[in-house]
């Protein structure tokens, strides 16, 4: 029984303005299969809770993580903070749709922390999320089997107490279109909640993201609206 204590390079999808005075644009198909998945869920901030079985303390923590360099340095920070525990064992998912993960035993036997923390995290189908469970050892051996229930007990514990939220998945984009075609592009844009930035030029660009169920809408209105000319490409980081 436990005890609760609690630069840009660019890639087109949609269209792409070659003559800034003509806007003649030349159009790609946009394959929705190749965007990300629209939304996934993960945790709003770090929360921690502690059991206690046959003495030995099972400290879970579950951390909102975006890379797997994110996921190592939460790692470090906790065996730096709890650095008198016996074992630091945790497992992740990264990504929409969570299928890049890991997990560690960390000198428990194989298969009786990481693999029962993970499967409490796909369980609950949080990405972009760590679990780590610390564990200071009681004085009492637990077996592979109890060792098993009592991670999974860990991890189910903070999984309760964790505060959900949803993440929207966007594009970064460029959308360009010529003077005539500003006030257009800026209602459709503000009308559906999006941070704009106008670029004044030969020409004017707007840098924003926008939620990938929004982008097949966005070619299909704009083109409308703007009787072709405007259009936009793809931001990749440097």
């Amino acid at each position: 029984m436990a005890k609760f204590r609690c630069q840009h390079t660019t890639a087109t999808i949609g269209w792409i303005t070659h003559d800034s005075d003509l806007h003649t644009l030349d159009t790609f198909p946009i394959r929705v299969n190749e965007l990300p998945s629209p939304s996934h869920i993960t945790v709003a901030h770090e929360v921690r809770a502690e059991i206690t079985i046959k003495r030995s303390v099972f400290l879970a923590c579950i951390i909102p993580v975006r890379s797997k360099q994110g996921a190592m340095d939460t790692l470090a920070r906790l065996r730096s903070e709890f650095h008198t525990a016996v074992h630091h064992c945790w497992a992740y998912r990264l990504g929409a749709s969570g299928m890049d993960y890991r997990m560690s035993d960390d000198g428990e036997p194989s298969g009786s922390a990481g693999k029962p923390i993970l499967f409490c995290l796909q369980k609950s189908g949080l990405t972009d999320t760590m679990i780590v469970v610390i564990r200071w050892f009681g004085g009492t051996k637990l077996g592979v089997g109890g060792l098993a229930r009592a991670y999974t007990e860990a991890a189910q514990a903070v999984l309760e107490i964790a505060e959900r939220k949803t993440v929207v998945e966007t594009v970064p984009l460029a959308i360009h279109c010529g003077y005539d075609d500003v006030s257009v592009v800026t209602e459709w844009l503000e009308s559906h909640g999006l941070t704009i930035a106008p670029m004044f030029a030969d020409s004017v660009s707007f840098e924003v993201d926008v939620p990938t169920m929004l982008v097949d809408r966005m070619r299909s209105d704009l083109t409308e609206r703007t009787n072709g000319r405007a259009g936009f490409q793809v931001l990749h980081a440097a």
